[in-house]
């Protein structure tokens, strides 16, 4: 059965059959949003942090951001402003946020909000060794300034966010087979 989901995959040219090893929850507490992630990819941790740090391209490869820009660098601290677009039936939510982002290199990603369209947002990605590649994991608390339906508001994270992983993931397996110089 494994085999026919990964085949279907390949053919409607999705993430690679690897990444369907996302797990994501989504809880609301109160106006809070908490989003946990954990994925697995057969890639070294060096590709995956890559992928997880390129803002300046992010929106080549992760389908709900439209624009996506380091506006201020000091070292390991920098300030991203992203914008983006989900769309779940006929509806569509845009969003654009500033976030101040610390980065403990090939390790963590902590970001928290600068501006934009959420009344706070915080979250922790970690990426860690495995004998077959890399751990990710993700801790996110979110709370929007716009009012979220009780039942399709947190559906529609969970599949937003499965789709986003399952993006990061095809991308890190897509840089992880580009042949390396000596």
């Amino acid at each position: 059965m494994r085999l026919l989901a990964c085949l279907a995959t390949l053919l409607l040219a999705a993430p690679f059959c690897a990444a369907q090893e996302v797990k994501v929850k989504v809880q609301r507490h109160g106006e809070t949003i908490v989003v946990d992630v954990e994925a697995h990819v057969a890639a070294p941790v060096k590709d995956a942090w890559s992928v997880f740090t390129d803002y300046e391209h992010m929106s080549g490869f992760i389908s709900n951001i439209k624009h996506s820009k380091v506006l201020a660098r000091d070292g390991n601290l920098l300030e991203v402003e992203q914008a983006g677009e989900t769309r779940v039936a006929f509806m569509r939510f845009g969003f654009i946020a500033v976030r101040a982002v610390e980065l403990t290199p090939m390790l963590e990603i902590r970001s928290s909000l600068v501006s934009g369209d959420f009344k706070a947002y915080a979250s922790t990605t970690h990426i860690a060794a495995t004998p077959t590649g890399a751990k990710i994991s993700h801790h996110g608390e979110y709370v929007p300034k716009s009012w979220m339906p009780p039942l399709i508001g947190p559906a529609m994270i969970e599949s937003e966010t499965r789709k986003q992983y399952l993006e990061f993931i095809a991308e890190i397996e897509r840089r992880a087979a580009i042949p390396k110089g000596p």
